[in-house]
């Protein structure tokens, strides 16, 4: 359940900072050097042959970052893609609220830090069938689980809006101005600024995509009072330190 912390992007990614620290210290891996690409992935690496062709990465709005530590694979969606190879020491020096090209990089190798220590799985995003397996998957998570007919989800996923709107009432929100005012199994994207406050009070359940982790965004939704869900691989890594619940579906090996 949804805790309802109040805080700053910058006191976010300064406690984010610190929970990383004390991983890399306990297990003696502040040395350890990490490798992230992201300009090299393609688009058929990060996500395979889907058969929708409207998913965000496939239209050039996001990029994958992908970590490998030791061996293991992190993954996060970024609008600011960027490359890298070092220490994870050195990954800390990042100014995590300013810099949004080191803070993909970041996140990325936080996600391959924690699958390679054990604290979470499922960092690595699903491919082909995948996306709409796993949109299928959490509707039938959701009616086994949830006792609601409103949902305001959070980012343009058009599999999960494909899937959830066959059963419930469903409200969108997105910030990519080509998505706005779009419509999609006749339910039309709205903003993710301007109609916020509205479609939150109207919902019931707020299912938001990790990736808010990346724009700082996601420090609206930590502060609220009702159920928030973070669906996808971007906040695997963050999810333990920010006690924020999660659900992801993909069966893709971080390894």
């Amino acid at each position: 359940m949804n805790m309802g912390v109040n805080m700053t992007k910058e006191e976010l990614f300064k406690k984010l900072k610190e929970y990383t620290y004390q991983l890399l210290k306990e297990h003696n891996l502040l040395e350890e050097v990490v490798s992230i690409n992201a300009k090299g992935l393609s688009k058929e690496e990060a996500i395979g042959r889907t058969k929708r062709k409207d998913y965000p990465i496939l239209t050039g709005k996001e990029v994958m970052m992908c970590a490998t530590l030791d061996g293991v694979k992190g993954q996060a969606f970024t609008a600011y893609p960027s490359q890298f190879q070092g220490t994870m020491k050195e990954l800390l020096d990042i100014d995590l609220a300013t810099d949004e090209y080191g803070r993909g990089l970041f996140i990325a190798a936080l996600n391959a830090l924690s699958a390679k220590l054990g604290i979470v799985d499922r960092t690595v995003h699903c491919k082909n069938a995948g996306p709409e397996e796993c949109a299928i998957k959490l509707r039938e998570y959701l009616n086994q689980n949830f006792r609601i007919k409103k949902i305001a989800l959070v980012g343009y996923q058009p599999a999960m809006i494909h899937s959830l709107a066959s059963t419930y009432l469903l409200r969108v929100l997105d910030l990519n101005q080509k998505n706005i005012g779009t419509e999609i199994e006749g339910i039309r994207i709205e903003d993710g600024n301007r109609d916020f406050v509205e479609v939150i009070e109207w919902a019931e359940l707020i299912l938001c995509t990790g990736s808010t982790l990346c724009n700082g965004t996601i420090v609206d939704y930590l502060k609220l009072d009702k159920r928030v869900l973070f669906y996808g691989t971007t906040l695997a890594g963050a999810a333990p330190c920010l006690l924020a619940e999660r659900v992801c579906f993909t069966e893709e090996s971080c390894i």
